[in-house]
């Protein structure tokens, strides 16, 4: 699962999302790719499913980059603990993305198997998405 190997700080504040213009908002290196349509916060866990999942629709066979990574701790106490006494252990990681964001780019397989895998990608993420091509002839909105 993705995580970093260090971080300035062990424990980090919530945050605000959608603040700010993403950088990555074109295709950069493959000819396909999923982009966000609102800001949300994105889990390890979730991304390495959606990862696992195109792969195996691509049998192995395209390319995947993944445009993401989870830097941010989240802290979580353990159930039927008392009020107080601290934030809480690093439970975690996540991602903060922003509408308009590159999640993943693909490239070496056809434009049908890209679309499906997509569409299940789609399935597995807790925000809206839609596919894009480099060419911008069609874009599809799920």
């Amino acid at each position: 699962m993705l995580s970093p190997k260090r971080t300035k700080f062990r424990k980090y504040q919530k945050g605000r999302i959608g603040d700010i213009q993403p950088n990555n908002t074109q295709l950069q290196i493959g000819k396909y790719g999923l982009k966000t349509l609102q800001a949300g916060r994105i889990t390890a866990k979730t991304i390495e499913a959606v990862r696992r999942t195109m792969t195996r629709k691509f049998k192995r066979s395209g390319k995947i980059w993944i445009k993401i990574f989870p830097d941010i701790p989240v802290t979580a106490k353990p159930a039927e603990v008392r009020m107080g006494k601290g934030k809480g252990a690093p439970s975690y990681w996540i991602c903060r993305v922003e509408a308009g964001e590159i999640l993943f780019e693909m490239d070496g397989i056809p434009l049908q198997l890209a679309k499906q895998a997509a569409m299940l990608a789609h399935h597995k993420l807790p925000i809206p998405t839609k596919f894009i091509q480099t060419q911008q002839t069609e874009t599809l909105e799920f």
